[in-house]
This record gives C-alpha cells, sequence and structure tokens, in this order.
C-alpha cells in the first residue's frame, strides 16, 4: 500500500511540473509577444521536422514542425538563444518565412523524440493528400456499404499512435469517396468525438474516437488544410486536395469552435457532380423546355432558390456548361470556388482584400462580359448591381435564400431593391430541393390507401393542363426497406424537385404592386408552374422516391 501511494505522489508531482512548465512558457510567450502552443495535441510533420538536422535542432532549441510552401513554423522555447536565432537566420537565407511558436521544454522533447522516424517516413505534401489507386481498389472492394466502413472505422478508432493518425484520416477520406459521402463531420463531445458522414443529403453516425485520437486528427486536418493550428478560438476555413490516379478531388475545410473543442466539417467537392449535365438534374420535360428557352436569351436573370445543399450551385453550373462556347465570355464571381469549368473565368470572394459580391460584381462588369453567374445574393447593393446588369444586355445566374419560387420577388423588395428595377430584370425564378431515390435493388411496391390517394389527387387536381395526369385510379407507391447494396437505408441517389415562372406581362404588372408571396405564388400556378410538391408526387408515382422522403424535403 505504502509502495502504490508512493507511485501515486510521483505521478501526482510529474503531473504538477508539467502543467507549471506550460504555465511558464505562457507567460514567456506574452513577453516575447509570440504565440504559446502544446505541441502534445500537434501531429508533428515528419516532412517539416527533417529541414533542421538533429544535431542543429537540438542545440538550438528548435524544431519545425510545420510547413506551407515557404511558410515555416518554428517551436522555440527561448527566441532570444544565439544559437536558436542563427537556425532561424539560416532558414531565413533559404528564402522561408518562418512564424515563431514559443513552447516548453517538454513539447519540445516530443517533437525532436520523433526524429527516429524520419527514416521511415514517406513524404507528404501539405494541402495535398495521395491516396494510391491500389488503396483505393482495396477500398472499393473492402467499403460496399456503410456498414462495412462502419466496422473498419471502429478497428481504426482503437489505434493511438500518432503516426497512423494519417492512416485513419486516408481511411476516412477513401471510405468517404467510396460510399459517395458529400460531407464529413468530426463533432467532440463531453466523453467522446464523434464521426458522421452525409450520405444523400443524410447524416449517418459511423464511429467514436478517443479525445487523443480526436486532437491529432484535427491537427492533421488543420495541417493538410494550412490553418493556425494555436487558433482554437475562432471560426477557420480552408481546404486541401485528395490526389487520385483518375482525378483530383478538392475538399472544403471549416472549423467551428464548441464547448468540448473544435467541430471539424469536410465537404467532399467530387468533380463528377459538376459532370452532371442540364438533362440529368432530374427536371420534368414541360419545366425543362421553359428553361431551355430562357437561356437562349441574351439578357435578363435566372435565379434559383433553396436551402443550403439543395444543389443550387450544380444547377447554375449545368446552366453555364449549356451555354458555354468559345464566342461567349463568361464571369463567375464565388463563395468559394466549388469546382472549376474549362473555359470560364471563375473568381472568388475575398472579403479581407475589398473582393466581396457587390465590390466583385462592379469589377466583373468592367471586363464586358456576356454571362454572370452570382454565387448568392445576400444583400442590397449585390442584388441592385447584379437586376441593373440583367437589365444592360448582361444574362445573370444567381441564388437567393427563399422557401419557394415565388418567395423571391418579396425577399428582393424586403432588401429594398425597387420593384420597378426587379419586374423587368428577372425572366424565370425557380425552387428546387433533393430527394433520396430509392435502392432498385430493394424498393417495395404497396398499393395506395384512401389518405394518400386523396391526398395525391387534390396535389394533381391543379396540374398544368400541357402535362398528361397519370392515371390516378392504379396508383401504386414504393416504400425503402433496406438492403446490402445500400448501406440499410432503402435510398441511393438523389434527384432534384423543382418549380419555377415566368415573369410574363401579368405578373410583371402585379410585382409592380408589391404583391404578398401567397399572390405571387396563385398567379404563378394560375400561369401554369408545376410546383415543387406536384413534380415530387409525378416522381413518386413513377417510383423513384417514397411519399415519407417527399413529406422529408417538401413538406406535407
Amino acid at each position: 500500500m505504502p509502495k502504490f501511494e508512493e507511485e501515486k505522489q510521483k505521478r501526482r508531482y510529474g503531473e504538477l511540473l508539467e502543467k507549471e512548465a506550460e504555465d511558464l512558457a505562457k507567460i514567456l510567450a506574452q513577453k516575447h509577444g509570440i504565440p504559446y502552443l502544446d505541441l502534445s495535441g500537434v501531429t508533428i510533420d515528419l516532412d517539416s521536422l527533417k529541414l533542421v538536422p538533429e544535431a542543429e535542432a537540438r542545440e538550438g532549441k528548435l524544431a519545425v514542425f510545420q510547413f506551407v510552401g515557404k511558410k515555416l513554423s518554428v517551436a522555440v522555447i527561448n527566441p532570444k538563444l544565439l544559437k536558436t536565432n542563427e537556425v532561424v537566420e539560416g532558414l531565413k537565407a533559404r528564402r522561408f518565412e518562418v512564424e515563431l511558436y514559443l513552447i516548453s521544454p517538454q513539447s519540445l522533447e516530443k517533437a525532436l523524440s520523433r526524429y527516429p522516424e524520419i527514416a521511415a517516413f514517406e513524404e507528404v505534401r501539405t494541402a495535398i493528400i495521395d491516396i494510391s489507386p491500389t488503396r483505393l481498389e482495396e477500398f472499393k472492394t473492402e467499403v460496399k456499404s456503410v456498414n462495412n466502413l462502419r466496422t473498419l472505422l471502429s478497428k481504426a478508432g482503437t489505434l493511438t499512435e500518432s503516426r497512423k493518425i494519417s492512416e485513419i484520416l486516408e481511411l476516412i477520406l477513401a471510405g468517404a469517396l467510396s460510399i459517395e459521402a458529400s460531407d464529413v463531420h468530426v463533432e467532440p463531445g463531453e466523453a467522446k468525438v464523434k464521426l458522421r458522414l452525409r450520405i444523400d443529403g443524410v447524416l449517418q453516425e459511423l464511429a467514436a474516437f478517443n479525445p487523443k485520437i480526436y486532437q491529432l486528427l484535427l491537427s492533421r486536418i488543420k495541417l493538410l488544410s494550412e490553418l493556425k493550428l494555436n487558433v482554437k478560438d475562432k471560426a477557420q476555413d480552408g481546404r486541401f486536395t485528395i490526389r487520385t490516379k483518375e482525378t483530383d478531388i478538392e475538399v472544403r475545410t471549416s472549423t467551428l469552435p464548441g464547448p468540448y473543442g473544435e467541430s471539424v466539417s469536410l465537404r467532399v467537392l467530387h468533380p463528377k457532380t459538376i459532370a452532371l449535365k442540364l438533362d440529368d438534374l432530374g427536371i420534368h420535360p414541360y419545366l425543362l423546355e421553359l428553361v431551355e428557352r430562357e437561356l437562349l436569351k441574351p439578357n435578363g436573370m435566372i435565379l434559383t432558390t433553396g436551402p443550403t445543399g439543395s444543389g443550387k450551385t450544380t444547377t447554375l453550373y449545368a446552366f453555364i456548361k449549356k451555354i458555354s462556347e468559345p464566342g461567349i465570355e463568361i464571369i463567375t464571381i464565388e463563395d468559394p470556388i466549388e469546382y472549376h469549368i474549362s473555359g470560364v473565368t471563375q473568381t472568388q470572394v475575398d472579403s479581407e482584400k475589398g473582393y466581396d459580391f457587390s465590390n466583385g460584381l462592379k469589377s466583373i462588369l468592367r471586363q464586358d462580359p456576356d454571362v454572370i453567374m452570382v454565387g448568392e445574393i445576400r444583400d442590397f447593393e449585390t442584388a441592385e448591381t447584379a437586376l441593373h446588369a440583367a437589365l444592360t444586355g448582361h444574362l445573370v445566374f444567381s441564388t437567393l435564400h427563399t422557401n419557394d419560387a415565388a418567395g423571391t420577388i418579396p425577399r428582393l423588395i424586403d432588401m429594398g431593391v425597387k420593384p420597378n428595377i426587379i419586374a423587368p430584370a428577372i425572366n424565370i425564378t425557380m425552387a428546387q430541393r433533393l430527394v433520396r431515390r430509392l435502392c432498385k435493388a430493394c424498393a417495395k411496391a404497396k398499393k395506395a390507401g384512401a389518405e394518400e390517394r386523396a391526398r395525391i389527387e387534390k396535389e394533381l387536381a391543379r396540374l398544368p393542363k400541357k402535362i398528361t395526369k397519370p392515371d390516378l385510379k392504379k396508383i401504386t407507391l414504393y416504400e425503402a426497406v433496406g438492403c446490402e447494396a445500400c448501406g440499410g437505408t432503402g435510398f441511393k441517389g438523389r434527384v432534384g424537385v423543382f418549380e419555377a415562372f415566368l415573369i410574363d406581362d401579368k405578373i410583371e404588372r402585379l410585382i409592380l404592386k408589391e404583391p404578398s408571396q401567397v399572390a405571387l405564388h396563385e398567379a404563378a400556378i394560375l400561369q401554369g408552374m408545376l410546383t415543387m410538391k406536384q413534380d415530387g408526387i409525378l416522381k413518386m408515382l413513377s417510383g423513384m422516391t417514397s411519399w415519407k422522403e417527399l413529406e422529408r424535403v417538401v413538406g406535407s
């Protein structure tokens, strides 16, 4: 018993000494005016570490733990030491930009202890993560469903060696690619850290990690995304590239401070999304004919609306690809650029340099473009400039956050735009959502009940006359079941549901009276608008989706 107490006291004493050392490092950091950092929660990049030989690093009491291009992050315990300054000046002489961080001696030793691993280290460049074709093929074989990936991640979650963190991140990203997830979320809680993937628009929990693995994983993601390691109380945005044999896949990173640590969101921007053509989006032929006719016009605005993740940007890119040809100058302003389109000049918002949507749009107009894409209309200045551009010989595409197509007009009026500018500037206003497609391998047919039949008949009663109404006497509905092919969800892939109406003479006169959203919606119905709900019901009757899924996305 005395021996046990002695060991416990020694351990406690050691913990107190470590805490005192870190507290002292914080005080010294303030004194010297450089950021403090605790390297125990940071992945040491071995490619960076080897920029300074071990003997020189030990003598200079420093460690290079991260680099981005020519920018080095260097940890020191005393920036005034002569040898420290000699090594730093040597790095600057090699045209490196050096950013110093003050650390404790124990933090430095943790970094220096990694030198023996350099010999076995395979170089990884910052902002690029290479996943070998062989490894990707292995994943495609191993990961046939969400459950397969869940099993692999549960094994990875038990690893504690920091050198395995790169392998865990590779597993997460390769797995996300294999099951076509659009987002990866790492969310720290009080006791564990959840990993969730968004598949077909719905988040699914796949694994839980311990806090130590989370800290190292966070550090690794920040390193790849070129984010500041020591900034933990502010949101940060960055991006990196997954390099595969076939193509490069961009990943957009966002970190957000929370009560238990920083939440991380990774948006996987797969190039196959931008490969979708206008015909592939699921737009009903009746509406598609209307949109294609408006795309042929030399001026005016086409607005598409919907919540985040409803496919608005994909639709705008499909518009651009539809009209793009050598004789047309197309310029975009986006926040950020999600996908790169060949033959199109794309620019990105940079608020720090004063290049926001409003100022950027004014600069774009001086370039004499034929077509302009504005990623999003957020304020009066952007709205007014974009609408004036549509009135002065430009075809303008943009997005707005409203619930339906009719809501765009009241929203612009609320921003302060005059109705006499809105009415002649807008050609067509759209709204859209994404519903999950039923898995073809396991979807189950069922007869419609009396209540379901009544609701369907009520919605389709006002179907535009030009659309052939389905035989409502033979209604067959389909519901999700779940199988190995769809990972037990009952769904695989997504399709859009859309609505749109033209700003014709009648609606233009109505806009001048500053109408309500309800009045505009009724006017659009009388014009012959196919609503999102009607479009969804037609897709449901054809077996594309289920009644529950349609209600989840569009409403009851």
